[in-house]
């Protein structure tokens, strides 16, 4: 708003243009984004400085020019900087007499301008001059962008009420050519057409219902004072009323379409993140099967190379044969399994998932062709397990020298065992040696606390012993006090009755001695004498009043504080027995920790133990364990 005045300010000193002093004020008036210069008498020179100032300007959007009594040459000059500028949404040019070439500027105005939006147009005269008007309905025929116009009181005949009607028709892109101003606020007034006091007539009325049936933006349209028939206004407001429903209906259907459009959208996702999940488990499924394949044909090498070595050891092949085919057992186990799961999400995804279960069911015949192949080299194997029965007794010597490994492979096991056990105890004795030194560290913050605490206490107790024995001392200065205020009291009393008496002797002696002037003079001077002694008196006692009040007052302060004091004391040992609280669930934490860290390592090695033994028990070398008959 600064910068829009220092604008005008320098404009007008390029231009060797006298600033108008009303101009000024109204612009340092403006707190907000509306300039209003309404009521003001705008001369050539002020239009041209003000137009050239709205050429970059874009703080103001909001512009009233009403009343000004525009020249046509400020109005066009006015109207023509504003062809290209984008902050300017609302301008108001009521009752500036616009004519002819006003009527021409602001219909190119329409035509070119991209962001006005509302116009203010009533109290001029565009439609006396018919060719001018009609420009002007030609560029409002082609402007996207206004929604708002008044041309009220325009003298508009049924020739320019034709060409309005036009402009409607061929307008598409216009939301709401409606508007109707009021004196408080020109644009307070929404969805309203407002050609009130002109001159339509008949045929204009009929124009505009022609041009209403192909225009569905107009909401609300003002024809008072036109000379239109009753059943005319009747069809006009019946059209605006449709327009009004279609618009609502409209409305209601695109915020419909927006709620269905976040349903759909949000169970894309979900129906995309159980995708994902599923897309998921099975590749785990597949890299399962893979690796079980991949296990399987590493055993299947292992055999071919201790038959075609070693062509030996029947037993070890037997067992070998046994878990092999343990292991297709569990293959079609899980293949089983894995079929089931499919049929299950097939049921649940069908649409989804049709082209995945393709996949998936030839995968399946391509593992059944393996699993058939498999079978044909496992009966291969036995065949050539019979062939090489011939070979036993052979296999028998050598079974002597595999109890002997089956022997140091059980040391072995043993040893491992043992090391085990005492890596275990050591891994105890560690977490027994940290459980003391949390403890320690525990007792030594509570033992640290419980010190802070004493320390505290002790502070306290001599604070308060402190505070206590001023208390006390300040009590008995009060009572002193008091008990110099009450002597003094009584000494003011006995004195003022003293005074009284000895006034009462006074004016004895003045009665008995009236015939002696000069003595009447002394004794009044020493009544006077006395009166003031009296009130200095009284005076002190005043001041020693107000003195005892000050000293209760301080008496009230000290007790606050001591008050304050303690209040502190009590906070501080609050929060000193909420950390202990803290530092003894975090011990409390730490000890389930190990606790669980002991039982992992506990279960970590029993699940080792059972692992060796299962594999000392499945290998070919336990076989030889017992002799076989």
């Amino acid at each position: 708003m600064e910068a829009f005045r220092q604008t005008y300010l320098r404009l007008c000193k390029e231009g060797a243009v006298e600033p108008q002093e009303s101009v000024m004020v109204r612009l340092q008036e403006c707190r907000a984004s509306r300039l209003d210069l309404s009521g003001l008498s705008l001369s050539k020179d002020t239009c041209t400085v003000l137009a050239r100032a709205f050429q970059k300007d874009t703080f103001f959007s909001d512009v009233s020019l009403s009343d000004c009594m525009l020249s046509e040459e400020g109005a066009i000059i006015f109207l023509t900087d504003l062809f290209h500028n984008t902050s300017v949404k609302t301008l108001d040019l009521k009752g500036n007499n616009l004519k002819s070439a006003g009527a021409e500027v602001l219909g190119k105005l329409l035509t070119r301008n991209k962001t006005l939006i509302r116009l203010g147009l009533d109290w001029n005269a565009l439609g006396v001059w018919d060719k001018a008007f009609t420009i002007f309905c030609e560029g409002l025929g082609s402007n996207g962008a206004l929604t708002h116009l008044d041309l009220s009181n325009n003298q508009i005949n049924h020739h320019g009420t034709l060409e309005l009607a036009e402009a409607l028709k061929r307008n598409s892109t216009l939301k709401v050519l409606a508007l109707m101003f009021t004196s408080e606020s020109p644009f307070n007034h929404m969805n309203k057409q407002d050609l009130r006091w002109n001159n339509i007539g008949l045929l204009g009325g009929r124009y505009l219902v022609a041009a209403l049936q192909s225009n569905h933006s107009i909401e609300q349209l003002e024809l008072a004072g036109n000379n239109i028939p009753s059943d005319t206004l009747k069809a006009l407001e019946q059209i605006v009323g449709r327009n009004t429903d279609r618009r609502s209906a409209l409305i209601e259907s695109h915020s419909r379409t927006q709620v269905l459009s976040r349903e759909i959208q949000s169970l894309k996702q979900e129906k995309g993140q159980q995708f994902q999940n599923l897309m998921v488990t099975i590749d785990k499924q597949r890299e399962e099967m893979g690796r079980s394949s991949r296990s399987t044909n590493i055993q299947i090498r292992q055999l071919q190379e201790a038959l075609n070595g070693r062509k030996s050891a029947v037993n070890a092949l037997t067992t070998r044969l046994q878990m092999m085919e343990a292991a297709l057992a569990l293959s079609e186990q899980k293949n089983h399994n894995l079929a089931e799961v499919i049929a299950k999400l097939k049921v649940e995804k069908e649409q989804q998932l049709d082209v995945r279960n393709k996949e998936k069911k030839k995968e399946q015949e391509e593992r059944i062709s393996r699993d058939d192949k498999l079978l044909r080299d496992i009966k291969n194997l036995t065949e050539t397990n019979v062939q090489q029965k011939n070979y036993i007794e052979e296999v028998e010597r050598r079974c002597k020298s595999q109890q002997q490994q089956l022997f140091e492979l059980k040391q072995e096991l043993t040893n491992s065992t043992a090391e085990f056990k005492l890596k275990l105890a050591q891994t105890e004795d560690r977490l027994e040696i940290e459980k003391r030194m949390s403890k320690q560290a525990l007792e030594d913050l509570d033992n640290r606390r419980q010190r802070e605490v004493e320390t505290v206490n002790r502070h306290r107790g001599e604070n308060e012993k402190a505070l206590q024995e001023r208390i006390v001392k300040l009590e008995g200065q009060r009572i002193q006090l008091e008990e110099d205020l009450s002597r003094t009291k009584a000494a003011c009393v006995a004195e003022r009755s003293l005074a009284e008496e000895q006034l009462g002797n006074v004016r004895a002696q003045v009665r008995q001695e009236e015939e002696l002037s000069g003595k009447d003079q002394e004794k009044l001077a020493e009544v006077s004498r006395v009166r003031l002694e009296l009130q200095e008196q009284i005076g002190h006692l005043e001041v020693e009043r107000i003195a005892q009040g000050g000293l209760k007052e301080k008496i009230g302060a000290l007790e606050r504080e001591i008050k304050v004091m303690t209040s502190n004391h009590r906070e501080a040992l609050l929060d000193k027995e909420s950390e202990a609280s803290s530092l003894l669930e975090k011990l409390r934490l730490k000890e389930v920790e190990i606790q669980r860290m002991r039982d992992d390592e506990a279960q970590r090695a029993t699940c080792l133990q059972n692992a060796i033994l299962t594999y000392v028990r499945g290998s070919p070398l336990g076989q030889y364990g017992s002799p076989k008959t």
